[in-house]
């Protein structure tokens, strides 16, 4: 789709920013500092990509106004200096990108939807869609094709659920949610104990449900388990990246951030605004703080304090875990000094 080009006037008066340079400098899309031509805007958020500016070949940059920027030529290029540029560059994104297909409000003729469900005149449902009994979709919402809904599940306003998402009996996902392709919402807790006489393992059954608040977002292949009792719980405007699995009975509060390869063990809780890096894990019955932050690969058996960052397996503070790595890379030299003097005492 052909879309009119921006100038750089246009767009810092678009982001509430402020030129240094050629106001006038035509904008036809945007890209990487290290990829973008003269004819595109990229963003710089940090020192570091502030010092690359002057060998970059990109014709315009939003930055972040506090930031020193080298090497600028207001001659020939632009800066847009904004108070936070990836959120600026946020915008811009939906500025330059193509809207996603939104289908018309319809039902296709392969779907199967139970008598008893109950759908809103304005959503779309799509091919090969089934909606079980007692299910509810709202306004708006969009199945796309494939999605599964089992007896009693509900849809709200607005979400929009992408091929081959599944949401089990019983289970609530909120207005204005996206759960990406292959999402399962709502499968059986990972529980089984020793049969009596211990030649087997018995199935426990977990007969509670998952709620997934307003605002949520879920990347592809991730799970999230049906409680033991009661409800699995992601609170509102919470972010999910792909391959993540969420245990039975956890509760992730508002606006958490969690990363691809994230695995949360049963019972686990996360408290508002945690970040959680990819592929860290967390056992079962633990309590993440609001707003702690867990490093890439951490791997958290105890609770985390409120405003804490961990890092390491088992994770530790980040201060405490930095002294540590700093003891082990000298302890290679004190074992050469040791080793020099007992040669020196055989000699």
């Amino acid at each position: 789709m052909n879309r009119p080009i921006d100038t750089a006037a246009a767009l810092a008066e678009w982001l509430g920013g402020e030129v240094v340079g050629r106001a006038d400098l035509p904008i036809r899309g945007l890209n990487a500092l290290a990829d973008a031509g003269p004819d595109e805007v990229t963003f710089i958020a940090d020192d570091k990509h502030a010092a690359r500016w002057g060998a970059s070949r990109a014709g315009a940059a939003v930055v972040t106004h506090s930031l020193e920027v080298a090497g600028h030529d207001p001659a020939n290029r632009a800066l847009i200096l904004v108070p936070n540029a990836e959120l600026a560059m946020a915008r811009l994104l939906e500025r330059f990108s193509t809207p996603p297909w939104k289908p018309e409000p319809g039902v296709h003729p392969t779907a199967v939807i139970d008598p008893g469900a109950r759908i809103d005149p304005a959503a779309f449902i799509g091919p090969h869609v089934t909606i079980g009994p007692g299910a509810t979709i709202g306004r708006a919402a969009v199945l796309h094709a494939g999605v599964w809904l089992g007896a009693g599940a509900a849809v709200g306003e607005e979400s929009v659920l992408y091929p081959n998402v599944v949401v089990r009996d019983r289970c609530r996902v909120g207005a204005n949610c996206i759960l990406h392709s292959g999402v399962a919402i709502g499968t059986d807790g990972f529980g089984y104990r020793p049969s009596e006489d211990k030649r087997t393992l018995v199935k426990i059954p977990h007969v509670g449900d998952v709620i997934i608040e307003d605002g949520v977002e879920i990347g592809a292949n991730s799970c999230v388990d049906r409680g033991k009792f009661g409800s699995t719980i992601i609170g509102s405007g919470t972010k999910i990246d792909n391959l993540v699995q969420v245990g039975h009975n956890c509760r992730i509060g508002r606006c958490c951030v969690i990363a691809a390869q994230v695995a949360l063990a049963g019972s686990v809780t996360i408290e508002d605004g945690a970040q959680l890096g990819g592929g860290s894990g967390v056992a079962e019955h633990v309590r993440i703080g609001r707003g702690a932050r867990l490093a890439g690969y951490a791997g958290v058996i105890s609770d985390v304090a409120p405003g804490e960052t961990v890092f390491g397996i088992p994770a530790q503070p980040h201060r405490e875990a930095l002294k540590q790595v700093a003891l082990v890379r000298r302890l290679r030299v004190w074992m050469d000094q040791v080793e020099t003097r007992l040669d020196d005492l055989e000699e």
